[in-house]
């Protein structure tokens, strides 16, 4: 039977409940259907992302037709080794821990209070997250690096390089906690903890024994992400800690890069891999908990007008706080920007059109047009891979599909610089060689932007139906036909608002981006990291002008990405 879309729409919901009959059917068939999804992104990952991470770490432990085992606990022996442990694992824990005592007012403020320009400020907060760490990094070194607004201010230079880099993580996650836990915050139903205050119980036990215990879950997701994200940390760590800290990533880098000592950069990708791999499944299992949390609560809108002076107290604190750890690392990075020997002015951009021959081949401000066009290639990639993924994931299953989900989340936590290098060795001979070909940058970048389709797109698919699904099929209507039908019409928003944040991810890529943008075609990130790498003014003015440059972009992209959101949106991973 075929029928038109007006026809499909309007007999879909009357037989929405006859579907059932067809359930043993409809299971059979929606397993086929998602293997079949899932065989494009899991074929896109084996070559692009498995393929060159397990090439990495073959050829820098098998030497001489023999695996070298006891490498490894050579390596971890050595005592600089185990100061770079110990720094990234500390610097994590602290960055988490001061991520989320500075964020969790924020998110109480954005979930449960209603004020003019919460929209705007809401994607404020959110452009750090996107920005390139190069660029976060930039903005910090502007702040308290040669001539910074500190030794302006104080005229003393004190040593604050590890208080930048945990200034810089927090800056950098602090939109982590305020989406996700302020996400859950803004749909737990208040009269729940009204009626414990009724009960007799003080303000602050009845958030501890009502509304805490809710959040926990959350909590638990948003601290595990953030650390995630800073025991990764490459950009940030490696403009502001200098030869004296260093996290895993860039150690693996700085042996690759520097040293090209592969077998102590092979076991360093081991010991993050398993460190990532164990945060990833705890985090899967802190959202399986948040999932049912969130079955068991109204999911209503709360927000109100602040009321009483403890509200409005709490308002102006987090509004000083964004403006403090937000608009002033920003607004110092512009400034530096324009900030030139002949005093106030556009000199720096200017220069962006001059090639020196030395640093770049070309002009530096050919690496803004080169970012968008990779940029826009890449995000193409994550949303078709990220897309048929999010689709495969839509109906919860068994452990072959939580395994699926926690390989969509490796490229966010794997060592960058290994996939970037890997690249580089494994894709060099037919059908694969890809060293020449422009699309290699896009597809490093993919690899990032796939995490956050998935994951922007994932809740709302799982928010549809699957009976209308189900009953456009008993109508004749095709699978294709019925994905037009029925989810593309509901998912059209949360679809443009993963392509925002794909191109803003993929526009900012830099560990794997470093290795393989040619010179000739250097992204910004990589062109800010080769500026603030050699000595002049002119150098670092450029370099601020481009991490300005980059930082617009982004900005203006959330901004378009709010415009999107719905008001009452409801609880995403984002």
């Amino acid at each position: 039977m075929d029928l038109d879309r007006q026809e499909v729409t309007a007999k879909t919901a009357k037989t929405a409940k006859t579907a059932r009959t067809w359930d043993v059917p409809r299971v059979r068939t929606g397993n086929a259907a998602r293997l079949g999804l899932m065989a494009v992104p899991v074929v896109f990952f084996a070559v692009f992302f498995a393929y060159p991470v397990v090439a990495i770490v073959r050829r820098g432990l098998y030497v001489g037709g023999d695996w070298q085992v006891g490498r490894i606990a050579d390596v971890l022996g050595q005592s600089d080794i185990r100061h770079v442990l110990w720094f990234t694992v500390w610097q994590a824990l602290a960055s988490t821990a001061l991520t989320l005592l500075i964020a969790l007012p924020g998110a109480y403020v954005f979930a449960r209070l209603d004020f003019p320009g919460k929209q705007v400020l809401r994607a404020v907060v959110t452009v750090p997250f996107v920005l390139p760490t190069v660029v976060v990094g930039s903005a910090f070194l502007a702040l308290v690096g040669r001539g910074g607004l500190l030794d302006d201010l104080w005229g003393v230079r004190l040593d604050t390089t590890v208080w930048a880099i945990l200034a810089a993580h927090v800056f950098f996650n602090y939109a982590v906690v305020v989406r996700t836990v302020g996400g859950l915050w803004g749909q737990l139903d208040p009269r729940q903890e009204e009626a414990a205050r009724m009960l007799g119980a003080s303000r602050l036990a009845a958030w501890r024994k009502v509304t805490l215990p809710a959040l926990g879950p959350a909590v638990a997701a948003a601290a595990l992400m953030v650390f995630l994200f800073t025991f990764t940390s490459f950009g940030v760590v490696q403009i502001l800690g200098g030869p004296g800290f260093s996290t895993l990533e860039v150690e693996i880098y700085r042996q690759t890069a520097e040293i090209f000592d592969l077998s102590t950069a092979a076991v360093l990708t081991i010991v993050q891999f398993a460190a990532v791999g164990l945060i990833l499944a705890v985090h899967a299992w802190s959202v399986r908990r948040r999932e049912s949390t969130l079955r068991l609560v109204d999911a209503a809108h709360t927000a109100r007008r602040p009321r009483g002076a403890a509200q409005r107290t709490l308002l102006a604190g987090v509004l000083a706080t964004v403006a403090v750890l937000i608009l002033l690392p920003l607004g110092v990075l512009v400034q530096r920007s324009l900030d030139t020997p002949g005093g106030v002015g556009f000199a720096y951009y200017r220069a962006l059109g001059n090639a020196d021959g030395g640093t770049f081949l070309v002009p530096p401000v050919d690496a803004i047009w080169n970012s968008l066009e990779y940029a826009l290639a890449a995000t193409a990639i994550a949303l078709v891979i990220g897309g048929l993924a999010a689709a495969a994931l839509t109906r919860r299953a068994g452990r072959l599909v939580r395994g699926f989900d926690a390989l969509l989340m490796l490229p966010l936590g794997v060592s960058a610089v290994t996939v970037g290098f890997g690249f580089l060795i494994t894709l060099d001979k037919p059908p694969l060689d890809l060293r020449a070909s422009w699309i290699l940058v896009p597809l490093a970048q993919a690899l990032v932007g796939v995490p956050f389709v998935v994951r922007t797109m994932l809740p709302v698919l799982r928010a549809v139906d699957g009976r209308l699904r189900e009953a456009a099929a008993v109508l004749g209507a095709s699978p294709l036909r019925a994905w037009r039908e029925v989810d593309l019409p509901m998912v059209r928003r949360a679809l443009l608002i993963a392509a925002g944040f794909a191109f803003a991810v993929s526009l900012g890529e830099f560990g794997a981006t470093v290795f393989i943008a040619r010179p000739d075609n250097p992204t910004l990130p990589v062109a800010v990291a080769r500026l603030l790498g050699r000595a002049g003014d002119l150098n670092y003015g450029q370099a601020m002008a481009l991490s300005t440059v980059l930082m617009l972009v982004c900005a203006v992209s959330l901004l378009l990405l709010e415009r999107m959101r719905p008001a009452k949106a409801s609880t995403g991973e984002f």
